[in-house]
């Protein structure tokens, strides 16, 4: 295992993201309320000064020229230029160093007025997200998003981090030790999906800390609606590539890189897990009302038609046992939870199906009521998120997986924006999975990319959702993929 990560430039995985991400880039304009709030607002999440005894030591600690620093990657373990990729201008991947600077804008003024809360650049509720550390101030606010938001702070690893590979016979082996001991002082294991999917949800969903749950109110100011794709996301925030120090490094002897599908699989886990969490907790209500931003906004978000001949606004679908008029949970998620426990852990989709269609029945009756089968769910989504973890999948999955999303079982349940949102998304992760594992070319992949555009543009504005359009142009996208096959 070479440590001369120069040699691995041409590392299919990573060229397959290079050729894909100037597509990927159109996402911001296509999915407004998705992948635009991951280059407008949204941030990882913050933590305090004092968790655990942390210590922060800012943006500016990672930025010598000799370490993440450097205008041009050609660095011989790392690329060196992370920050500058960090703080690309106008692009998905400098959305977490714009994340403080855009308070002080137009749209995010107006939200701050709408709620009353003053400078959203003081305010805990937007700088939970917005900033590295909070109102803590134990680096620049200016910093926005920095890196430890996401790698954990540093002041208890930095060193050790930095310091070069000895006169060791075996510098793999001991750059591998190195990179276990900073885990123990506080780096976050963040090739672990279990984990960085934990640490991407907090502010990419919600948690239950202050400044790092966006309800419906903050929604009903100004603000983005929440979506999130862990995978895709990671993609795009991608600032560095997975060469062969990349793989012994974080993975041992091993030596493996990203399982796209797996990240993606628990990244959906992680979501509904998450948002099954809060849902039982105080933020489950909001003075006499539900949280509404556990719920479908589709169910309420519809046209009211006043006439003589009657009009039905809603759809049936078949995941939901709900009476006429009720609002519905949420369950984008659910959707593609569903599709990927039928392939990666079919001994649990039967327990899925009843739990989730025992929710949803539930949520018709009383909280008392959604709350216990909110738990009962949790579990079975906890048991399939470790599915997802322990084992891996192939080229010949990501296939499979996208028949599974496609499959009339799951595709009947796509009557709603977020559900075939998450679905596009889900197309497009497996995609890229195809190629980083060799099984689709770069080439072919790109041949497919204006299939995968139509059904994007088919959500990319909720107000003019339609399910039979979104459906032809989805429908186009998957057989296009299977076509690769």
């Amino acid at each position: 295992m070479t440590t001369h990560a120069g040699k691995e430039r041409a590392d299919r995985s990573w060229a397959a993201f290079a050729v894909l991400v100037p597509k990927l880039a159109v996402f911001a304009a296509l999915l407004l309320f998705a992948l635009a709030v991951a280059a407008f607002v949204f941030a990882a999440p913050a933590r305090s000064q004092g968790e655990s005894g942390a210590r922060y030591t800012g943006v500016a600690s990672c930025a010598g020229s000799t370490c993440h620093g450097r205008m041009e990657g050609d660095g011989t373990v790392v690329r060196q230029d992370e920050l500058m990729k960090w703080q690309e201008p106008s692009t998905p991947g400098g959305a977490h160093s714009r994340a403080w600077a855009v308070l002080s804008n137009n749209r995010s003024q107006f939200i701050a007025r709408n709620l009353g809360i003053g400078d959203p650049a003081k305010a805990q509720m937007c700088l939970g997200c917005h900033s590295t550390a909070g109102t803590a101030r134990a680096v620049p606010a200016e910093d926005g998003v920095g890196c430890e938001s996401c790698h954990g702070p540093a002041g208890a690893w930095l060193a050790s981090h930095y310091a070069g590979v000895g006169t060791n016979a075996d510098p793999d082996r001991e750059m591998r030790a190195k990179h276990l001991a900073n885990l123990s002082a506080g780096l976050k294991k963040l090739e672990d999906p279990v984990v960085r999917a934990g640490v991407c949800v907090d502010c990419h969903f919600g948690s239950a800390a202050d400044g790092q749950f966006v309800t419906h109110r903050i929604m009903a100011a100004g603000h983005p609606r929440i979506s999130f794709e862990l995978d895709l996301f990671s993609s795009l925030q991608a600032h560095h590539q997975e060469d062969a120090d990349y793989g012994w490094r974080k993975f041992g002897a091993a030596g493996r890189r990203t399982d796209h599908v797996q990240m993606w699989a628990v990244g959906q886990a992680t979501a509904i897990e998450r948002s099954l969490a809060l849902f039982q907790t105080r933020r489950g209500t909001e003075g006499m009302f539900p949280e509404f931003y556990f719920l479908d906004c589709h169910s309420c978000h519809r046209r009211i038609f006043d006439q003589a001949k009657p009009v039905r606004t809603g759809l049936d679908n078949p995941g939901r046992n709900l009476p006429e008029g009720m609002p519905a949970y949420n369950d984008e998620n659910l959707i593609m939870l569903a599709a990927a426990a039928r392939l990666a852990a079919p001994a649990l989709a039967d327990q899925l199906a009843a739990r989730t269609a025992a929710f949803h029945k539930a949520m018709a009756t009383d909280r008392a009521s959604a709350v216990a089968a909110a738990a009962q769910l949790s579990q079975t989504v906890a048991a399939l998120k470790s599915a997802f973890a322990s084992r891996s999948f192939s080229g010949a999955d990501a296939f499979a997986m996208v028949d599974a999303i496609s499959a009339k079982a799951i595709s009947e349940r796509y009557t709603d924006y977020s559900g075939s949102q998450q679905a596009v998304m889900g197309v497009d992760t497996l995609l890229n999975a195809m190629v980083s594992s060799g099984r689709v070319t770069v080439g072919a992949a790109a041949g497919i990319r204006s299939d995968i555009d139509r059904a994007y543009a088919s959500v990319k504005d909720p107000n003019a959702y339609k399910p039979s359009e979104f459906q032809a142009s989805f429908g186009s996208a998957v057989r296009a993929i299977g076509a690769l096959r």
